[in-house]
């Protein structure tokens, strides 16, 4: 590979954003295209097929065929609340290759003891999430039931474009939340961005139950295009 065409991938790469290189096979020729160039490119249909799945492969087009290696930023879960639901929550994201991020103000909670092998921040969310990127590979999580904690981390969720953004508490709750939100100058659209109350109806009771069911609302957000038609 050419020093420039790597230069490039890593670029994107530390930039988070997707990226693939088109090897031609016949000629050996090779060329990055960067997402923000596909829709000007002659196999643009093909490279957003292979940008939402993810995944490297064979392409054969008019003759021709074609390596893609698709790179794709790893997609992060950033959790905000160093509660029981989140310590059954991050190491089941571990599992499915999700990074996960702990942020809740409150020292006593925010220990690498409760979250070994977790990015764990100690800090106000509105301190540390302006410093973050909160893309479309990203997922937004607020456990806390404390406005003061999770409306900040759900306002700055709301202008990002963060794919799965959820929010713990019950209908009333959210409810109130909402008011908060709309006060705050978001729109009913916008707020309908929110899965509230959060995680999947499988009537889970138990921290490590609600863990599950938050994943896998994570997962069928993340993978709708791949789920099977009712």
């Amino acid at each position: 590979m050419r020093l420039d065409l790597l230069s490039g991938l890593n670029a994107e790469q530390a930039a988070r954003r997707p990226a693939i290189l088109i090897t031609d096979l016949a000629s050996g020729e090779q060329r990055l295209v960067r997402a923000k160039d596909i829709r000007n490119d002659p196999l643009e249909d093909e490279l957003q097929e292979y940008l939402r799945l993810g995944k490297s492969g064979l392409l054969e087009k008019e003759g021709h065929q074609f390596f893609l290696t698709v790179q794709v930023p790893p997609v992060k879960v950033v959790i905000v609340g160093a509660v029981h639901i989140s310590q059954a929550l991050a190491p089941l994201m571990r599992g499915v290759d999700l990074d996960a991020i702990i942020i809740d103000p409150r020292t006593a909670f925010a220990t690498p003891e409760r979250f070994p092998d977790v990015t764990v921040l100690a800090e106000w969310p509105d301190a540390v999430l302006p410093g973050m990127s909160l893309d479309r590979y990203t997922a937004m999580v607020a456990l806390t039931h404390d406005p003061k904690i999770d409306d900040p981390a759900l306002s700055a969720a709301l202008r990002s474009s963060c794919f799965y953004i959820g929010a713990l508490g019950s209908r009333k709750t959210h409810e109130r939340r909402t008011q908060r939100l709309m006060a705050a100058g978001f729109t009913d659209a916008d707020i309908a961005r929110i899965h509230a109350p959060i995680g999947l109806d499988i009537g889970a009771v138990s921290p490590a139950e609600i863990a599950v069911s938050i994943l896998a609302e994570i997962i069928a957000t993340l993978r709708r295009d791949r789920r099977r038609a009712a």
